[in-house]
């Protein structure tokens, strides 16, 4: 399972991309508003750190209009897919946008029946949002894992990338269940990697070393 980061702040990025850990970045209108960057702008800078796929959100509701901006977006950088949400409109859109040569990355995904709709239309990828999920009783996972294994049986080669992680146990989960892609922030990428065993294991194999260096002089 590859890890994108979902932020787009850009010493974040910076900093898990240098980890060699990162594949890809996704965004939305409101981290874009939190950083306080225009669309081309964040484009621009994130596609100079990490060169793997970079998903941008339309805010159009209107298919004719969310087709003409994600054209625009997709011209941004060779790297750019355009996010857009499981709605009537986003659909015929992504279709269309499918046939144009355009990814597209179906966001706001809370059921599988979504992620089967936008599999057929033709979505590059499909974003189950986990933690919302979780938030109101559902398991997000479970909606992962049922989609997996939709998309296995009939063989469509839409991507999962689990989203709205909340912990490092999301990532695990979502890998075990089959998603291709966990995209998450970076506070849980940092919960990831320390433990508190490496920390005191790291610590004691640094004072035995000084202690054997001082009674070697």
């Amino acid at each position: 399972m590859q890890l994108y980061i979902d932020t787009a702040n850009l010493q974040e990025i910076q900093e898990a991309s240098r980890w060699g850990v990162i594949s890809g970045v996704t965004t939305n209108p409101s981290l874009l508003a939190a950083e306080g960057m225009s669309m081309s702008d964040a484009v621009d800078e994130i596609s100079r750190l990490v060169p793997g796929p970079m998903s941008v959100e339309v805010v159009s509701t209107d298919a004719g209009e969310m087709v003409q901006e994600a054209h625009e977006l997709a011209q941004l950088a060779d790297n750019v897919v355009v996010k857009v949400p499981v709605t009537a409109d986003g659909l015929q859109a992504v279709s269309r946008l499918s046939a144009d040569g355009v990814d597209c990355n179906v966001t706001l995904v809370f059921s599988v029946a979504q992620s089967l709709l936008a599999a057929r239309a033709g979505a590059a990828y499909v974003s189950p949002f986990v933690g919302r999920l979780d938030d109101i009783g559902s398991d997000g996972i479970e909606v992962v894992r049922k989609s997996a294994e939709v998309f296995a049986y009939y063989d469509l080669q839409t991507e999962i990338i689990a989203a709205s992680i909340r912990h490092p146990q999301h990532v695990l989960q979502a890998a075990s269940a089959g998603a291709d892609i966990a995209t998450v922030p970076y506070a849980v990428l940092k919960k990831m990697l320390h433990h508190p065993l490496t920390d005191t294991g790291l610590q004691r194999f640094l004072d035995d070393w000084q202690q054997m260096q001082d009674e070697s002089s």
